[in-house]
């Protein structure tokens, strides 16, 4: 099962893909995670992010890709796995095909959790994170049931924040679908249900 998650900011796809990790130990790759521990780490791609980060741009297609692809090398990485957040646009998509072709390996769908806009942002203003370790809770949560940190509602979970978010998604990541669908590797899935209606479509989607 190798997958590309696509859907808007507060859709529901880190809660699916955690779901997916835990029953099939498959690789969860969020390149927002990847990024951060490799500026951690101090690693030679780190670094280079890094200085990108530090002067407030965004970090090059072949960087991120580079990094995903020092992942995918990983043993938990060969039962499969599921990118999370990349690729963002149809130009990263490309770089993302020719990099897994290199590497033996293609897709085998791009999950799509579909939800109404009105719905995420609803969902989203409501969500609270953990300052230490970045469990998300809903509102009224004042104490991480993971860790026991701070809960607090982040700055991209006001309403506002999330419209603009949501703009920016629409017009840079949704052309992704119709690339996909161009290449048949697309299914949709309603995210606007309990989570374990969804997970269970989605596992019906995927054939697992």
């Amino acid at each position: 099962m190798n997958i590309v998650l696509l859907g808007a900011p507060g859709a529901g796809k880190g809660t699916q893909a955690q779901k997916l990790v835990e029953e099939f130990g498959v690789a969860h790759i969020s390149t927002g995670d990847l990024l951060r521990a490799a500026v951690k780490a101090g690693t030679k791609l780190g670094v280079k992010a890094k200085e990108y980060m530090d002067a407030g741009q965004l970090v090059p297609d072949k960087l991120v890709v580079d990094l995903v692809k020092e992942r995918l090398a990983a043993d938990d990485a060969k039962k499969g796995f599921i990118l999370d957040g990349f690729p963002r646009n149809t130009a990263q998509a490309v770089t993302l095909d020719s990099a897994l072709a290199d590497m033996d390996l293609s897709l085998d769908a791009a999950l799509l959790v579909d939800v109404k806009a009105e719905v995420i942002v609803e969902r989203l203003s409501s969500r609270r994170t953990c300052r230490d370790c970045g469990y998300t809770a809903p509102a009224g949560v004042d104490v991480c049931p993971s860790c026991g940190g701070e809960m607090y509602q982040r700055d991209d979970d006001k309403p506002e924040t999330i419209q603009n978010r949501l703009n920016v998604y629409e017009s840079q990541t949704a052309p992704l679908v119709e690339y996909y669908k161009g290449k048949g590797l697309l299914k949709v899935v309603d995210g606007d249900r309990p989570v374990d209606d969804v997970y269970a479509d989605v596992k019906e989607l995927l054939a697992l």
